[in-house]
C-alpha cells in the first residue's frame, strides 16, 4: 500500500514494486495523478493488481479506510521476497515542505495568530497514523508461526542541511517533521522486531520532484540531484532485504551516487560529522567545468530554451558592451588589413 504514489517518487516507486509482482493500493488526495499511476500499472504491467482511492494522510478515517481496501481487495497487507507472495508496500511517502513562515509571528486584533502547522499534520502526523494503524493491519489473517516479511518504509529528508539530522534556517516545521519521522522509526524498531516487522527510513538528498519549487532547482542547478528511479529502489530494498542488519536502520542517498546505510549502532553524534563531510565534498564538487556544464544542462531543463536563449544574449550583448572599445579596436585592425 503506497500513500502519496500520485507523483514523483511515490509513483515510481509504485511502478516499481508492481512490476515484481506486488498488488499496490493508492491512496492520495491527487485522486487524478493517483488513477494515472494506477492505470499505469493495469495497462503497462498487464496486470489486474492494483486499486487506488482518494487518502488525506491528515484524517485518521480516509487511513482507515485505504487500509480496509486493501484488506477486502487482497485479504492481507504484506511484503515478502524472493519467490514467495508479495502483497502490498507499506510506505507512508505522502509530504509537504515548509508551509507558512514559522519564524513570523502574525497578528489579529492585537494578538498572536497561531502558525500554520500543516507542514506537522502531513508530515508527522500523517506518519504517526499510518504506522499506528500498520501494527494491527499487518498481523491481521496473519498466523502465530507466520514468518511472512513485513515491512514499513518511512521518508525521512537529506535536503541541505539534512532535514532529518540537522536543522534548516526558515523551516523549522519542516525539520521538525523530518526529525520526528527518523526518531519514530528508532522508537519503533525494538517493538516491530518483535513482530517480525521490518522498518526504516529513507533520506534522499533533493530529487527532481513537484515537491521542490523551481526557485529552488535554479539554486541547485548543477549539483547533482538524487535520481527518483534511485530513491524508489532504495524504498523496495529497505523494505524486502531479510537481513536484520539492515533493520532499524537509515538509508542515504545524498547525491546521484550510491546509497549508503547508517547502521543503528552508528545513530550518535559522529553520524553527524560523516554526513556534514560528505555533504562538503558534494558542494566543493560544483567547482570546475563539469560544474558549468551541468549548470548550463539544469538551467535549460528548469527553464525551457527561449528563456535560457534570452538570457544567453542579454549576458553576451552586456559583455560586448561593457568591452566595446576593445572589440572596436579589433574591428578597425580587421578592416585595416
Amino acid at each position: 500500500m503506497y500513500i502519496g504514489a500520485a507523483n514523483g517518487i511515490g509513483r515510481e516507486t509504485a511502478i516499481q514494486v508492481a512490476s515484481y509482482g506486488a498488488k499496490v493500493v493508492i491512496g492520495d488526495l491527487d485522486v487524478s495523478g493517483a488513477e494515472k499511476t494506477n492505470y499505469t500499472i493495469l495497462i503497462r504491467l498487464d496486470t489486474s493488481t492494483a486499486a487506488c482511492q482518494k487518502c488525506n494522510v491528515t484524517s485518521w478515517d480516509d487511513q482507515i479506510a485505504l487500509f480496509d481496501l486493501a484488506i477486502a481487495k487482497f485479504g492481507v497487507v504484506d511484503i515478502v521476497s524472493g519467490g514467495n507472495r508479495v502483497n502490498f508496500f507499506k510506505v507512508p511517502n505522502a509530504g509537504v515542505t515548509e508551509i507558512g513562515s514559522f519564524h513570523k509571528v502574525s497578528f489579529k486584533n492585537g494578538k498572536p495568530v497561531k502558525p500554520d502547522t500543516r507542514t506537522i499534520d502531513v508530515n508527522l502526523f500523517g506518519v504517526i497514523y499510518t504506522t499506528h494503524l500498520a501494527l494491527h493491519y499487518l498481523s491481521v489473517k496473519r498466523g502465530v508461526k507466520d514468518e511472512t516479511l513485513k515491512a514499513v518504509v518511512l521518508i525521512g529528508s537529506m535536503d541541505p542541511p539534512e532535514a532529518s539530522w540537522l536543522g534548516i534556517p526558515h523551516g523549522a516545521m519542516y525539520a521538525a517533521s523530518k526529525h520526528g519521522v527518523l526518531g519514530l522509526m528508532r522508537s519503533l524498531y525494538p517493538e516491530f522486531a518483535l513482530n517480525n516487522i521490518r522498518i526504516a527510513t529513507i533520506h534522499p538528498f533533493f530529487a527532481d520532484t513537484k515537491i521542490v519549487p523551481i526557485p529552488v532547482k535554479v539554486l541547485l542547478a548543477g549539483i547533482p540531484l538524487a535520481p527518483v528511479p534511485r530513491v524508489a529502489g532504495a524504498i523496495i530494498h529497505a523494505a524486502t532485504n531479510p537481513d536484520p542488519e539492515t533493520n532499524g536502520v537509515a538509508f542515504l542517498l545524498n547525491d546521484d551516487g550510491p546509497v549508503f546505510m547508517v547502521p543503528r549502532e552508528e545513530f550518535k553524534l559522529g553520524v553527524y560529522k560523516m554526513i556534514d563531510e560528505r555533504s562538503n565534498r558534494l558542494l566543493s564538487s560544483a567547482a570546475g567545468a563539469i560544474y558549468y556544464a551541468r549548470l548550463l544542462r539544469d538551467y535549460f531543463r528548469i527553464l525551457g530554451k527561449p528563456v535560457l536563449l534570452a538570457a544567453i544574449v542579454t549576458g553576451a550583448a552586456k559583455v560586448g558592451w561593457a568591452q566595446q572599445e576593445l572589440i572596436l579596436q579589433y574591428v578597425r585592425k580587421y578592416v585595416s588589413l
